[in-house]
């Protein structure tokens, strides 16, 4: 496993200095000229210094710890994936930093570099919906940094990630609102470059299809909170004719805004409209009407994914040789909100 990262010496050899010099320009004593403090900045960026790094090629042993990015910590489905991560991470002797990004690709990079700086021995990521260029986990992956991606599937080739079949889950959510009488379904979708958004417009889209039902582009809506989702089923609830008969939400929190606007808008749910969600938030059995939902296995999604990049950390497996992805089944709770016709 090799990171090529340079030191103090390469740095003062580059600019003919003296190492000294160049630790004191890195730090911004005084008695060094504004000019050469730009000079040794300038090198340590193009030489990928980074401050109190080892590289992991001189590493004589590890600091066992490994960092974890995630968009949101509030997140039901990230709270499971964090229990995985913990319980197979102390399992094995490591220990976990954790940092939320809060879905803003600068805290993303910003945690990248604390983490380096704390020496960690491998990430695991679930990247913010702001990102859209991969460039500093590739130059990491290129340096042979251990990384594993979990939910969020990056366009990076090669890379190892640990997936929910977002396809299957989404099919068998509209095959059931269909199996259940609703012909008019509307899908609020997430962001449109995450991977995970189109594989459920996909599978929402091709169950559509099975049934030899159309597929209509307006009732494909990106919606990216509750609140977001509730504006946009009012707005589709007093604008489309015919009406919707059924919401199928990207996720729990958008289906639950989908449930308070058709309420506010006099509708019942089920035998009017029906809502299914994505996810499985802890919230779905308390609500009334009790929401249906695709179930995630986040705690099977964290404990795969720290097992695979504590191995390749250990060069128990080698990444070239490892299968990209690792993908886990869905489940389809039914509950009240999408339940309409009674068994035989």
């Amino acid at each position: 496993m090799k990171l090529e990262q340079s030191t103090i010496k390469d740095i003062a050899r580059e600019l003919n200095v003296s190492s000294s010099t160049v630790s004191r320009a890195l730090k911004d004593y005084p008695g060094i000229s504004d000019e050469t403090k730009r000079k040794v900045k300038e090198m340590a960026k193009k030489l990928n210094y980074r401050p109190n790094a080892i590289a992991l090629s001189l590493r004589k042993s590890r600091s066992f710890t490994i960092g974890v990015i995630i968009p949101e910590v509030v997140h039901f489905f990230f709270s499971t994936v964090i229990s995985g991560i913990e319980e197979v991470a102390f399992a094995r002797g490591y220990n976990v930093i954790l940092t939320q990004t809060n879905e803003k690709l600068a805290r993303e990079k910003s945690s990248i570099d604390t983490m380096l700086s704390n020496q960690i021995d491998g990430f695991l990521v679930s990247f913010s919906k702001e990102t859209t260029d991969f460039e500093h986990f590739s130059s990491l992956l290129d340096k042979g940094y251990p990384i594993v991606f979990f939910d969020r599937v990056p366009d990076i080739p090669g890379a190892i990630h640990v997936i929910v079949d977002d396809y299957s889950g989404a099919y068998e959510a509209t095959k059931h609102l269909i199996l259940q009488g609703y012909s008019r379904i509307v899908h609020l979708a997430g962001p449109s470059n995450l991977k995970i958004s189109q594989e459920r417009i996909r599978g929402y889209e091709n169950a559509l299809r099975d049934f030899g039902m159309e597929v209509n582009p307006d009732y494909i809506v990106e919606s990216r909170t509750d609140g977001e989702a509730q504006k946009i089923t009012s707005h589709l609830l007093n604008t489309l004719s015919p009406v919707p008969d059924a919401f199928f939400g990207n996720n729990d929190m958008a289906a639950v805004g989908a449930m308070m606007a058709c309420k506010a808008a006099g509708y019942r749910i089920p035998d009017q409209i029906g809502i299914v969600g994505f996810s499985n938030w802890q919230f779905c059995s308390m609500i009334d009407p009790s929401l249906s939902s695709v179930a995630q296995p986040g705690f099977r999604i964290g404990a795969k994914a720290t097992d695979i990049l504590l191995d390749l950390i250990e060069q128990k497996i080698n990444r070239n040789e490892f299968e990209n992805s690792v993908v886990l089944e869905t489940e389809l709770l039914v509950r009240k909100s999408s339940v309409r016709l009674e068994k035989n």
